[in-house]
């Protein structure tokens, strides 16, 4: 999930592919190829040094051009090896200087540099391709491909993100969310995460209970019956119990702008007197309570992981029975 400031929340779109938040290493390279078949190096595209410390000194012109000569040397044996491999497009972890980047232009090379850690293993996944290290290990079995991959350019401040489209792995899919500013984007991006988990765990439970905190208050009455029935002192820990599940119906009415007790009474009403378990509170004011109706439910999985985080919660603290605090000499 990437996410961009600019536009409107409306522009949010589904790319079958990856996105890289990075441009074209040159403004004249093409902005788009097609039938793409990418080298995913971490090697940069410059001549090799020393791994000690070394000084090099530079006493005439003809020594100056030499180590020019060497310099464009190397440069065009490394784009060739490249291009000899079948790339059409270099996807480089670090940067290379202007004559790299202009030799990679005049071999009609597509470049893109400064691609981070974690976006070049995406790259690497999505597009089937293996990470090389070494010019000397490249070869076609190595490169990954995609159908396309395209400079886009949003909004009027000219930021360009690659797009990485119809890959090898077609199990690649990235959403872009879009936003007026960073608040919008974050909360945009947080709203479609709890969404996923949601879809999440109904593949791994498909069973669900009714929302509106229906199930709250049916749990709420299920255990006032009960309680009923205790003639012992457990009786009032689930009446508790059972006041600590209207808690949360009464919260989800505050939030909607509704008398929380009124709305609490009278729907815990309603499901006695009725025996309708789905009825729940109206947060959109339709005029239904009936939860069914309003197509509103929850995941078991996560509604019965939260009861049993609360409870445990709960006898935590109850083993607590003092709280010692340390006061000084002073005090």
């Amino acid at each position: 999930m990437e996410g961009k400031v600019g536009g409107e929340l409306a522009d949010t779109a589904l790319v079958r592919g990856v996105i890289i938040d990075k441009d074209f290493s040159h403004p004249q390279m093409p902005k788009e190829i097609k039938d793409a078949k990418i080298a995913i190096l971490t090697c940069p595209f410059e001549p090799p040094k020393p791994k000690t410390k070394h000084k090099l000194d530079i006493t005439s012109v003809k020594e100056f051009e030499e180590l020019q000569r060497y310099e464009r040397d190397t440069f065009e044996k490394m784009v060739k090896q490249v291009k000899d491999c079948g790339a059409n497009i270099v996807a480089c972890q670090w940067g290379f200087d202007d004559e790299a980047n202009s030799l990679l232009l005049q071999h009609q090379l597509p470049a893109i540099r400064w691609v981070g850690g974690p976006e070049i293993e995406l790259l690497a996944i999505a597009t089937n391709g293996r990470i090389v290290p070494r010019f000397e290990d490249l070869s076609f079995a190595k490169l990954g491909s995609a159908g396309t991959i395209r400079e886009v350019t949003y909004g009027t401040t000219n930021e360009n993100m690659i797009v990485v489209e119809d890959c090898a792995n077609s199990k690649a899919v990235t959403v872009l969310v879009r936003g007026g500013n960073k608040m919008i984007v974050d909360e945009a991006k947080r709203s479609l995460h709890d969404a996923m988990c949601v879809v999440r765990n109904l593949i791994t439970d498909n069973r669900v209970v009714y929302g509106g905190a229906a199930a709250e208050i049916s749990c709420s009455v299920a255990v006032e019956r009960a309680a009923d029935q205790v003639s012992n002192i457990e009786q009032y820990a689930m009446r508790s119990f059972a006041r600590a599940l209207d808690a949360i119906p009464m919260a989800l009415a505050e939030n909607s702008g509704l008398p929380p007790i009124e709305t609490l009474s009278h729907v815990k009403s309603e499901q006695t007197k009725l025996g309708i378990s789905s009825l729940g509170v109206d947060c959109m004011d339709t005029g239904v309570s009936d939860m069914k109706e309003q197509f509103v439910f929850d995941p078991l999985i996560s509604k019965r992981q939260q009861f049993l985080l609360a409870t445990q919660l709960v006898k935590m603290i109850l083993k607590i029975d003092d709280v010692i605090v340390h006061k000084s000499d002073e005090q």
